[in-house]
């Protein structure tokens, strides 16, 4: 879900926008991109001008062709993107978004009326939410574990559209873990009580990043363990595809990732984070894919076989 941390005035004043523009019915125009016979189905209001209307519908190509590049193709046999006008403060171009699941996985953005074509692929907050159905349906419980995972492939998913490169997606990974690590006023709580009262109390620093960090640690281990030959991309595609129209609990889909894989990381490590006080340290698993910091910028080494895994990370798949 798009959010701004900390601003608990602007999310009230956008929920009742929220309601407000789904209280009526609204003419919309509607597209199907189909990818190897799995569709995707784009309903643009008609309260955009038609000139936007192409934008937002060569935006949507582009982040879900982004997305395709994860598995090979898309997590669900059929979804639905749905956009909407919003006025907002700001030059944000998509002030609030949010993924409803179900029968028929839906992502819902709310975008300004006049935003750029290169505004809108810049925008984090669209490869964030197509993360989320990389997936199946988590019914309850955990929030760190789908907004963790959404943080992590949002910066991927970046850099495999061409956004981001390779330096400044590990950028921005290493800027969100000292946020996380920033955020202090949870110390001393375990991940599972600030992840539970995060809507109440805040803490989306340490929830998020937490989550990202799980992501990460995961995905290396796969790669240094295997020599390359297992990551997150293939275990989280077996998950898809054998329980992709399931409603899932976390423990669940770990449980279900070990006996895939058959490994035994995903469950422990969950375990782990889960009762942890804060964000774990992230240097260690930087190191093992060949990046080191320097006055806060990160290095990446070239050469050595941490250089190579790294490297596959976002070269995985040419479609």
């Amino acid at each position: 879900m798009r959010w701004q941390p900390g601003n608990w005035i602007q999310l009230a004043i956008l929920s009742l926008l929220l309601v407000a523009r789904t209280s009526y019915s609204e003419e919309i125009t509607r597209q199907t991109l189909v990818h190897d016979g799995r569709r995707l189905e784009l309903q643009i209001s008609t309260e955009f001008e038609p000139s936007m209307q192409q934008r937002l519908q060569d935006w949507v190509g582009f982040i879900s062709q982004a997305l395709l590049q994860v598995y090979g193709h898309w997590p669900r046999q059929h979804w639905q993107i749905t956009v909407t006008p919003m006025s907002a403060s700001g030059s944000d171009p998509i002030p609030w978004a949010q993924v409803h699941r179900g029968g028929v996985d839906r992502v819902e953005f709310f975008t300004a009326a006049k935003a750029t074509s290169d505004e809108m692929k810049r925008a984090w907050t669209g490869y964030h939410e197509l993360a989320h159905l990389l997936i199946p349906y988590q019914g309850w419980g955990d929030p760190w574990f789908s907004e963790g995972l959404a943080s992590y492939y949002e910066n991927i998913l970046q850099a495999l559209a061409g956004i981001l490169t390779e330096q400044q997606m590990w950028q921005k990974l290493y800027e969100g873990f000292r946020r996380g690590l920033a955020d202090t006023r949870f110390d001393g709580q375990t991940l599972e009580a600030v992840s539970n009262t995060m809507r109440q109390e805040g803490g989306f620093m340490r929830v998020y990043w937490s989550g990202a960090w799980y992501f990460l640690a995961i995905d290396a281990r796969l790669r240094q363990q295997s020599g390359g030959r297992r990551n997150l991309d293939l275990a989280l595609e077996q998950l898809n595809r054998c329980c992709a129209d399931l409603r899932m609990s976390v423990p669940d889909m770990v449980s279900k990732l070990d006996e895939l894989n058959q490994v035994l990381l995903f469950q422990p490590m969950y375990e782990e984070l889960r009762a942890a006080m804060q964000v774990p340290p992230f240097e260690s698993i930087f190191a093992g894919l060949g990046i080191t910091i320097a006055h806060g910028e990160v290095q990446l080494q070239r050469e050595g076989p941490g250089a190579r895994l790294r490297r596959q990370i976002i070269n995985r798949k040419t479609l």
